[in-house]
């Protein structure tokens, strides 16, 4: 008993230690302690033998705690189409493809609208002028974010403001600012020479709604606020560059260099919310200018112009859905599962039931840029910026079958000429304008 009373009084005394002397005597006197009496050296080594054997069933419990969690959400969330039953082409060779600059990654942004189209405008350039210029895609993106700020303004904050646009939007953008070659401008600070979006955005959009909720308007500010966050993470686009051993301006640039006439190409879609054969507005988020420019058009005939184009030596934006089972980024095939719907049963109706219904959405912008045809098929190939594009051999290509394109595509940009076909037929079947001003409702969903 009076040995236990020792080493209780000894280990008070230590405490006692701990509590009024600075760091530095705590650990003499500890040190001073343990020598005079080793059993305070085993007591602690027997704790700290127990807590680490504490602490290492505590980190398997949580461990396994958040591998069933993922497991779960994995099970629940994603749902996988296996296409090894599908005969479907396997290397580039297989398509019959229009010259285009290799695949090039959007990374951490939300723009691939702005990479689909300056794509499609590289090719048009070759293909018109046999030039090859490889274009910024991140001068088009910062302006476009600056009009968004100013549309922010000119709304008093009931304007969309995201990292997404149309394809269309690189048109009104070059017709404004020009345009630029990409080793001129390539919108990169990160030292990693990846893009980040994200924060950017963020601090806009914070910025943004605090001018909203206190009414603050003044949009000179609003706009060179927004111009010094955007160049923080792109840099600051150029007024005046050399390029080839010639002076330009971006618009001089655009004039000069590419030669394209802007008003010469043209956006298709096909809904049941539009009279056919009119121009109205593509109702989705991202169309946040509402460009009301776009010629609706059955699906029978959305479908036979992407391929009289690309059969005839062009290339289309494309734009919509990519959020599907039968979109697989390591096989580099996108079908329509047969669980979704038979192919048999992809009609306008079929379609339009998606597009209403929130199923099919406009989420994701490529180019595309060759066809081949296979066991009854069209197959496209696509030119794909995204990150879920660079999953199989072929970094930054995707072979999408018809029936995907049919059902899940909602919009397809071309050069005129590429559409003379359909815009004679718009032109013979343009309803009277008595009949335009009917009201035209799609199906409502409940």
């Amino acid at each position: 008993m009076r040995k236990l009373f020792s080493i209780t009084i000894i280990i008070l005394l230590v405490i006692s230690v701990f509590l009024v002397a600075d760091d530095k005597k705590k650990d003499e006197a500890v040190y001073k302690l343990k020598a005079k009496y080793p059993v305070l050296a085993k007591i602690e080594n027997n704790y700290k033998a127990m807590q680490e054997k504490a602490d290492a069933v505590t980190d398997a419990i949580l461990k396994k705690i958040a591998e069933e969690k993922k497991a779960k959400k994995l099970k629940s969330t994603v749902l996988r189409f296996d296409v090894s039953g599908i005969i479907k082409p396997t290397e580039l060779e297989d398509f019959k493809s229009e010259f285009h600059f290799p695949p090039v990654a959007q990374y951490y942004t939300g723009t691939c609208w702005s990479y689909s189209a300056t794509s499609f405008f590289e090719t048009e350039i070759y293909r018109l002028h046999e030039k090859k210029i490889k274009l910024s895609e991140m001068f088009t993106a910062y302006w476009e974010y600056v009009e968004k700020a100013k549309g922010f303004f000119n709304t008093r904050g009931n304007s969309e403001f995201e990292q997404g646009s149309e394809s269309d939007a690189v048109v009104r953008v070059w017709k404004k600012y020009g345009a630029v070659p990409y080793d001129v401008y390539d919108g990169i600070l990160a030292e990693d020479g990846l893009h980040y979006h994200n924060p950017m955005r963020d601090e806009i959009f914070s910025f943004l709604n605090w001018c909203k909720d206190n009414n603050y308007w003044d949009e000179e500010l609003i706009v060179e606020t927004v111009k010094n966050i955007l160049n923080k993470t792109m840099g600051a686009p150029p007024e005046e560059f050399m390029w080839n051993g010639k002076k330009y301006t971006p618009k001089s640039f655009l004039e000069n260099e590419m030669q394209l006439n802007l008003d010469d190409y043209i956006q298709f879609q096909s809904t049941l919310s539009l009279p056919f054969y009119t121009q109205g507005v593509f109702d989705v988020p991202d169309n946040w200018w509402f460009s009301d420019e776009y010629y609706n058009i059955p699906l029978d005939d959305f479908i036979n112009v992407i391929n009289k184009a690309i059969e005839n030596g062009y290339t289309l934006t494309i734009g919509g859905d990519v959020s599907e089972p039968g979109y697989n980024g390591w096989e580099e095939v996108q079908v329509v599962p047969s669980f979704d719907v038979p192919a048999e049963y992809i009609n306008q109706s079929s379609r339009e039931y998606r597009i209403y219904a929130g199923i099919t959405e406009d989420d994701h912008g490529i180019h595309l840029i060759g066809y081949t045809k296979l066991d009854g098929h069209y197959w496209y190939l696509i030119k794909d910026s995204a990150r879920s594009a660079r999953q199989g051999k072929h970094k930054g290509y995707q072979f999408y079958r018809d029936d995907y394109v049919k059902l899940k595509m909602l919009t397809i940009g071309m050069h005129k000429d590429a559409a003379k076909d359909i815009l004679a037929k718009i032109a013979k079947n343009k309803p009277a304008e008595k009949e335009l001003k009917l009201e035209v409702d799609g199906p409502s969903i409940k």
